[in-house]
C-alpha cells in the first residue's frame, strides 16, 4: 500500500536531515551557479555553509524586489533556471501583494508534501474509509491569468490543478463553485452543494472552515459532526489551531481527527505525523534548505544563522529558506520553535513583524496563543478571533494592551477570565511582568466586540477569504482603531 511505502521513505530521510541538508544546499547552489542572481552572489565559490553565508545575506520580499521584477517581467534565468511556471500571488501579512515563484522543480513537492500528509494519517491510524466519501477542499478560484508567459494565481488555486487522481472522484465543490471570487457567494454555494452530502474529509484554514461549519448550522440545525456522521478528519493549515478550536469544536459537537499542516506559496514546510501531538515534522527532503536565526539576532549586522545540527529546542527561531524555487536566504516570516530534534520537529510560534512591544515587551503571538488557551480552560467560553494592540495614550491611567475579542459565548466573569490571561502572560514573559509590576502598564483591557467583527474588517481590507488571516499582534492601532467601533454596546 502507498501509505506503508511513504512511511517507510520517511522514516529513512528524517533519521539523515542534516546530511541530506547540507548536500541539498550544494545542489541548489550548482543549479542556479549560471542564473543572474547566482553571478551576482558567486555561487561558484560556494562550497559549504559558511562561504554561503559569505556570498548571500538574508532577505526578506521586498529587499528581493529587484530580481523578482525581473522575474514578473518575464526575464528568464534570474533566480532559477528558465522561468517560473506559476506565480503565485498572496497579499502577505508583512508587506502588501507578492508573487512568490513556483518552478518546474518546486512544484511537485508542495503536492507531494500535501499528499504523504494524508497518506501519513491513514498509516498512523488505520483508517482509509474516508477515500470513499466526499471530500472538500476550501481553497482560492483555480482561475490563472498568464503574465509574460507565466501562469499567475493564488496558491490554493494553483494546487487544484494537481488534486491527485485517486481524490478527483469524490472531491468537491464543483469547478464553477470553486471559481467564485466573492468569498461570501463562494460559501453560500459550497453550503448548497454539499449540505446534503457524506463528507468525510475536510480541508481549509480555520477562518474558513469556521464560516463554512456556521453556514451549515445556521440552514441545518445541526451541528456539523451531526450533519455529516461519517466526517473523519480535518486539514488544516496557514494559522495555529488552537486558539479556533473552542470554535471548531463547538460547531463540530463531536470528536473529528484533525491533522495540522505548514505549507506557504514559498514551500510546504511540515504537517503533523503524530495523531496525539501536534508537533510538525520538518521536511528536510523537499527542496528547502532550512536556515534558523534567534530572532533577538534577525535585526543585526550580522545575525547567527544556524543550520540544523546547532539548533536547541524551546527558542524563537525566525525561519530563513533557500528553495528550488530560486529564494536565497529568504527570510519567510514566521518563527517557529524546535519541541524534538530526532526527529526535527517544530510549532509555529508567530510572524518576525507581528509582534506588541511598544514599552520593550517584545510579546509573541505564541505567548498570546497560550495566554488565551490558558484561560479557555479555566473558564466555559468561545472565541472565534482576536487581536491584542497597545494602548500607549489611554484618556486616564496608565497604558495597557487591549485585547478585542469576538466571543461566541461569553465567560460568566469577565473580569475574572481577564485575570487569568494576565496571569498567563505574566508567566510567559518576564519583560510584561516586570513593566505591570513596576506599574509602567496596567493589566490587560479586554474588549469584547460584535460577532462578525473580524470578518468585516476583513472584508474592508479587500482580504476576506484567499489565504488571508488576521494578525494576531500588532504593535500599532491600525486594526484595533477599525475594531473599536464593533465593540459591544454593553462594554
Amino acid at each position: 500500500m502507498l501509505a506503508t511505502l511513504v512511511a517507510a521513505s520517511t522514516n529513512k530521510w528524517k533519521k539523515n536531515a542534516v546530511e541530506s541538508q547540507h548536500a541539498l544546499l550544494q545542489k541548489l547552489v550548482q543549479k542556479a551557479a549560471d542564473t543572474k542572481f547566482g553571478k551576482d552572489h558567486n555561487f561558484h565559490k560556494i562550497t559549504n555553509h559558511q562561504s554561503f553565508v559569505e556570498q548571500v545575506p538574508i532577505r526578506s520580499y521586498e529587499d528581493f524586489d529587484a530580481y523578482t521584477q525581473k522575474v514578473v517581467n518575464g526575464k528568464s534565468n534570474i533566480l532559477w533556471p528558465g522561468k517560473p511556471i506559476y506565480l503565485a500571488k498572496t497579499s502577505g501579512t508583512t508587506s502588501g501583494s507578492k508573487y512568490i515563484p513556483i518552478t518546474k522543480s518546486s512544484m511537485p513537492y508542495h503536492i507531494k508534501a500535501a499528499r504523504n500528509a494524508l497518506l501519513n494519517y491513514m498509516h498512523i491510524s488505520g483508517r482509509k474509509d474516508f477515500i470513499e466519501g466526499k471530500m472538500i477542499f476550501l481553497q482560492g478560484s483555480p482561475i490563472l491569468e498568464g503574465k509574460n508567459g507565466i501562469q499567475l494565481g493564488r496558491l490554493s488555486g494553483i494546487v487544484a490543478h494537481f488534486v491527485p487522481s485517486y481524490l478527483q472522484k469524490n472531491r468537491m465543490p464543483s469547478w464553477e463553485t470553486n471559481c467564485i471570487e466573492d468569498w461570501e457567494a463562494k460559501i453560500e454555494a459550497i453550503v448548497e452543494e454539499t449540505i446534503k452530502e457524506d463528507m468525510t474529509l475536510i480541508s481549509g484554514i480555520p477562518p474558513w472552515l469556521i464560516m463554512y461549519f456556521e453556514k451549515l448550522c445556521l440552514q441545518s440545525g445541526k451541528k456539523v459532526g451531526e450533519l455529516y456522521p461519517n466526517l473523519q478528519v480535518i486539514v488544516t493549515g496557514g494559522v495555529n489551531y488552537e486558539p479556533y478550536r473552542g470554535k471548531i469544536q463547538e460547531l463540530l459537537g463531536r470528536q473529528v481527527d484533525i491533522i495540522q499542516t505548514f505549507p506557504a506559496s514559498e514551500g510546504f514546510f511540515a504537517y503533523q505525523d503524530q495523531l496525539k501531538s501536534e508537533e510538525l515534522l520538518l521536511l528536510t527532503n523537499h527542496g528547502i534548505f532550512y536556515e534558523f536565526v534567534p530572532l533577538d539576532s534577525l535585526d543585526s549586522e550580522n545575525p547567527q544563522r544556524l543550520t540544523l545540527e546547532n539548533v536547541k529546542c524551546g527558542v524563537n527561531y525566525a525561519m530563513v529558506l533557500s528553495t528550488n524555487a530560486g529564494l536565497w536566504a529568504y527570510s519567510i516570516g514566521d518563527t517557529v520553535q524546535f519541541t524534538s530534534l530526532e526527529p526535527y520537529r517544530i510549532v509555529v510560534s508567530g510572524r518576525t513583524k507581528h509582534y506588541t512591544s511598544a514599552f520593550g515587551e517584545h510579546v509573541i503571538a505564541q505567548e498570546v496563543e497560550k495566554a488565551m488557551d490558558y484561560a479557555l480552560n479555566k473558564f466555559p467560553a468561545v472565541v472565534n478571533e482576536f487581536h491584542v494592540a497597545p494602548q500607549v495614550n489611554p484618556l486616564s491611567g496608565l497604558p495597557y494592551h487591549e485585547w478585542f475579542i469576538e466571543f461566541s459565548k461569553m465567560p460568566e466573569n469577565i473580569e475574572a477570565f481577564s485575570e487569568a490571561v494576565e496571569e498567563e502572560m505574566k508567566r510567559q514573559n518576564s519583560y510584561y511582568q516586570d513593566l505591570t509590576n513596576g506599574k509602567i502598564l496596567r493589566p490587560l483591557v479586554i474588549t469584547p466586540v460584535e460577532i462578525g467583527a473580524f470578518q468585516q474588517y476583513m472584508k474592508s481590507e479587500g482580504k476576506l477569504g484567499g489565504q488571508n488571516k488576521t494578525p494576531r499582534l500588532a504593535n500599532n492601532r491600525h486594526i484595533a482603531d477599525k475594531l473599536n467601533v464593533a465593540k459591544k454596546s454593553s462594554n
